[in-house]
This record gives C-alpha cells, sequence and structure tokens, in this order.
C-alpha cells in the first residue's frame, strides 16, 4: 500500500510504500515528548515530495538517528538510521500519514530510556 504523508504546514511531503500493520511507541526523552508512533521502513520506500534542504536534522545520544523535521512547523514525520544489519531504513511518524488511524494498529512498546 502506498501512502502520502507531510508535516503540518507541507513544507515536508513524501510517499511511502509498504504493509502498515503495527508501529512502536518509545519512551525515550525525545518519543515521548514527541508523541511519534514509529513505522519502520527500508530507506528506499520513502520517497520525498519535496527538496532535503527544506528539512533540519537533530541527533542527541549516541547521534545513530537523524530526526527529520520542519523548520516552519517544528513537525517530525520521519528519522533515519541504518540497522543493526547495515540496512539503511526510516521510521515513519504515522501520526503524519493521511487518511491512517493510528490506534486502528497494533502498538509495540519499546524502552528507549534504558537502551
Amino acid at each position: 500500500m502506498k501512502y502520502h504523508g507531510s508535516c503540518h504546514c507541507g513544507g515536508i511531503a513524501f510517499d511511502v510504500e509498504g504493509e502498515l500493520t503495527q508501529v512502536m511507541a518509545c519512551n525515550c526523552s525525545i518519543c515521548s515528548r514527541k508523541g511519534v508512533l514509529m513505522w519502520f521502513v527500508p530507506r528506499e520506500q520513502l520517497q520525498l515530495s519535496t527538496p532535503e534542504e527544506q528539512m533540519r536534522t537533530y541527533t542527541f545520544h549516541r547521534h545513530l538517528i537523524q530526526h527529520r523535521f520542519c523548520p516552519t512547523c517544528g513537525i517530525h514525520p520521519f528519522g533515519e538510521a541504518i540497522d543493526p544489519q547495515g540496512r539503511h531504513m526510516a521510521a515513519v511518524n504515522v501520526r503524519c500519514l493521511e487518511g491512517v488511524d493510528p490506534e486502528a494498529l497494533r502498538i509495540t512498546r519499546y524502552d528507549g530510556r534504558s537502551a
């Protein structure tokens, strides 16, 4: 299935393809503050519709994840990282996808505070 996503103002827009059946809620300091529900997909399944230069990036702790956000509205539509197997991944914030009801998805919890 193909989904369209964006930040609140539309400054960052993208399409992502895959089977969306479950998401992850992390309790680390940034995820809990943002309230994101993440869907992990291979990075090549996420196609930006807007120039990458319109995004800003935030990293913290071990600087492994590039948290992408809009400098205009402040919304975090996705992050990027390399998984333990060396694959480039995207963590899509499903709250930024059109037509998706996050409450209808299976939510797994991850203890990011202890990681």
